[in-house]
């Protein structure tokens, strides 16, 4: 039999329990063939990648994002606010996405995540001036290859209603079931080896209605879909819950029917250990996003003890003016980093961190039969890094632990669905000059600055 692509002479993370040294991986139709630790009994191959000795992954996972926020990056009048400030900064400038500048933020967005080693990735889209642009977004994944899952979020409470957003991008609640009905209809594929699949995402707690967080959940019992919100973020949400509420984020969480293997959470960053127990029993996970936590000084996640009390737990990039990135590299770099700070040296290793990056994230999308690991039959979404000769000198004795300790890696080959989408650190796509161009169009009428 003849394979697709056959990669070879690569240290091979196949998953958390396997590795290869001196190994080579076949593809054929888009799903790992097999894997072997001898070149000589490779199959026959119409295509070969030669890794020279350098690891390979399974793709990371990106479990939270907003790729539209990408449009206002570093901007400049909102970088040093707290959470409700840079909100309150940004939401008037949100206000002029349209289909076009959404299409081009998203697409540069999953270009910088494929470059960062990403292969598939949610995106939390919860602003709606305009109709249709989730639909613009599965444009983007289509016409670049890359492995979709998109969010539909929504706000229900503008400042009118005591909430932050102003009254142009929020929306009714049966518009918001409607297109939620409507996008599962149109975009949503929940068969083997999806590129796109749609999860149901109201923003936030103090952003939407009851009624959203509740017929939320009914939808998604209805089409059999994932849950996802935001969550403990921040102790002024704390204080919103208990005048709102007269209880605590995850009481209010549980209240409206969330506590469930459906769903999985953003930040997760005060709850009580009683919390956290109560919802790893009810199945929910957490995407931590390092980068994004600590530029905006709100603290972070204890990723280690939520795994510790059997939580699953994935990494998120999150979105400008925040994190300003989108290399999930970076993030998982970060996410061993916070966990040895907080608990010692031998409280987190580089493998505990490219877990939560690949397994962890690929659970917190209900996807991790198929992604996150590379076992035969999965999804062929791999990534051969690169690290320079100069940075990596030296570092013989453990190719997983160099690959976080040593820095910066990116991504030599990015494979996603058994195609090349980056090759010697390039993303394979024609136009990326003019998308670039297009979003700086973009970004300039958004933020205001004028031609």
């Amino acid at each position: 039999m003849t394979v697709d692509l056959l990669i070879r002479d690569a240290f091979l993370y196949i998953d958390r329990d396997w590795e290869v040294a001196n190994g080579w991986l076949a593809i054929k139709d888009g799903r790992v063939h097999g894997i072997g630790d001898r070149v000589e009994d490779a199959p026959a191959a119409r295509s070969v990648i030669s890794a020279h000795g350098r690891l390979v992954t399974p793709g990371l996972v990106n479990a939270h994002h907003h790729m539209y926020q990408n449009l206002t990056r570093a901007y400049a009048p909102v970088t040093n606010g707290t959470l409700f400030e840079w909100l309150k900064g940004l939401y008037p400038l949100w206000a002029d996405l349209d289909e076009e500048s959404v299409y081009l933020s998203t697409c540069v967005a999953m270009v910088e995540l494929l470059m960062g080693g990403c292969t598939t990735s949610m995106d939390h889209m919860y602003v709606h001036p305009r109709p249709f642009l989730i639909d613009a977004q599965f444009r983007a994944a289509r016409d670049i290859g890359f492995r979709f899952h998109a969010t539909r979020g929504s706000m229900t409470r503008s400042v009118e209603d005591g909430g932050l957003p102003p009254v142009s991008v929020v929306q009714d609640e049966d518009t918001i079931l409607a297109d939620s009905e409507r996008l599962v209809g149109a975009f949503h594929d929940p068969a083997p080896g999806a590129m796109g699949r749609v999860a149901l995402a109201p923003c936030s707690l103090f952003s939407v209605s009851e009624r959203i967080m509740t017929e939320s959940a009914r939808l998604a019992e209805k089409h059999d879909l994932r849950l996802h919100t935001h969550l403990a973020e921040d102790p002024d949400e704390d204080a919103y819950c208990a005048e709102i509420y007269g209880c605590t984020p995850t009481e209010y969480f549980e209240r409206v029917g969330w506590a469930s293997p459906r769903s999985w959470v953003a930040h997760y960053i005060y709850p009580t250990g009683d919390e956290i127990d109560r919802l790893a029993h009810a199945g929910v996970c957490t995407a931590q996003c390092p980068c994004s936590n600590m530029m905006i000084g709100g603290g972070t996640a204890d990723a280690m003890d939520m795994r510790r009390r059997g939580m699953r737990v994935g990494l998120g990039c999150d979105g400008s003016a925040s994190t300003d990135h989108a290399s999930m590299w970076l993030e998982t770099r970060m996410a061993m980093l916070l966990g040895r700070f907080r608990h010692g040296p031998h409280a987190m290793s580089a493998r505990d961190a490219l877990d939560m990056a690949t397994r962890g994230g690929a659970a917190c999308l209900g996807w991790e039969d198929e992604i996150g690991h590379l076992r035969p039959g999965a999804c062929a979404d791999l990534v051969i890094w690169s690290i320079s000769e100069v940075a990596a000198a030296g570092a013989l004795s453990d190719p997983v632990e160099a690959w976080l300790r040593c820095a910066p890696a990116v991504a030599g080959t990015t494979i996603v669905n058994g195609k090349v989408l980056v090759s010697d650190g390039v993303p394979v796509l024609a136009n990326l000059g003019d998308i670039l161009r297009d979003h700086a169009r973009e970004a300039r009428r958004i933020q205001r600055l004028g031609t």
